[in-house]
């Protein structure tokens, strides 16, 4: 009797164990990550991520330079964004990376460095200005770069 209710293929959750209104939520969110122009922005990010970790290793801040993403439109950015939020990197990574995405899309932005004293414990944060969320907390902004001209 393996066709009794609860048993048998029909029984099997869905993906990792979620049910089919979560999987089908999860699929609506996926589906447009899919198309062509946010699978090469997503490509050039993650070239991007990895390039500008290295560059800033090697050469600091000074030397760090972004290569221009290719020619897609603005739409293409939830591409980039699944990529940043994603992939491990450190927050100077992704507020660079982001900056030369809206910069070439006609909404650039300067990346903001700001410090969190000694009280708190010191902490350093990297963000990017035009972003919603901001910086976590309250940082004392020490250094400003302006957005790469086109």
């Amino acid at each position: 009797m393996a066709n009794r209710l609860g048993t048998g293929p029909a029984s099997r959750r869905y993906i990792h164990g979620v049910g089919p209104r979560l999987a089908l939520s999860r699929a609506r969110r996926i589906v447009p990550l899919l198309a062509p122009w946010n699978l090469c922005a997503a490509a050039w990010a993650l070239v991007a991520l990895r390039r500008t970790g290295r560059d800033l290793a090697a050469r600091g801040l000074d030397g760090a330079r972004v290569a221009p993403p290719p020619r897609l439109p603005a739409s293409a950015r939830a591409g980039v964004i699944a990529v940043v939020r994603r992939r491990p990197s450190t927050c100077l990574e992704r507020a660079l990376v982001l900056q030369r995405w809206e910069a070439d899309h006609g909404a650039g932005g300067d990346v903001i460095i700001g410090v969190r004293g000694p009280g708190d414990g010191f902490r350093a944060h990297a963000w990017l200005e035009t972003m919603p969320d901001g910086p976590p907390g309250t940082f004392e902004e020490i250094l400003r770069l302006p957005a790469p001209t086109r």
